[in-house]
């Protein structure tokens, strides 16, 4: 029984797997190429060689956006340009936001579009200014806990002296 050019793929790309040559996780875009070169080899093979075939292009790896975020810079997955954040700005030259830029190459909502320096500074001057203690909610949560503290000490002060007068 002869294999189909799909189970020889299959067969070759796990066999790469094994030997440790391919990482599990180019396995979808390696079965691909390996499937298409296969195609094109029956082709040439059943025109007996005379006729080249084109082989049609193999996708392209899927993007890391991880590799793309460094200490010193971070690489637009668009168009390759490093900068030290990706602003608005940029981003709508190629007709995208934040949100949808996140999307399109799976970055996660709270990773920020920025080089980790940045991200640090940012973090250090925020840590600095404590913006959190301006606002109006914290204000008010700080003076009722300055008054709850104020009436338990009221209290432990009076039953102090009752004691002591008793």
């Amino acid at each position: 029984m002869s294999q189909t050019l799909l189970e020889m793929a299959k067969d070759l790309v796990l066999a790469q797997i094994q030997a440790k040559t391919l990482p599990p996780d180019e396995m979808h875009s390696a079965l691909q190429q390996t499937y298409t070169t296969l195609m094109t080899l029956k082709a040439q093979e059943g025109s007996d060689g005379s006729v080249p075939v084109a082989t049609p292009e193999a996708p392209s790896k899927p993007v890391t956006w991880r590799k793309s975020i460094t200490k010193h810079t971070v690489k637009c997955l668009e168009c390759g340009a490093s900068f030290k954040q990706l602003s608005v700005r940029h981003l709508k030259e190629h007709g995208l936001d934040g949100k949808v830029y996140r999307v399109k190459y799976g970055i996660p909502r709270t990773q920020p579009l920025a080089a980790k320096v940045i991200t640090s500074r940012r973090k250090e001057i925020v840590q600095r200014a404590r913006p959190w203690e301006k606002a109006p909610t914290y204000l008010k949560a700080q003076e009722r806990a300055a008054q709850a503290v104020a009436q338990k000490t009221g209290r432990a002060q009076r039953k102090g002296t009752s004691r002591a007068k008793a």
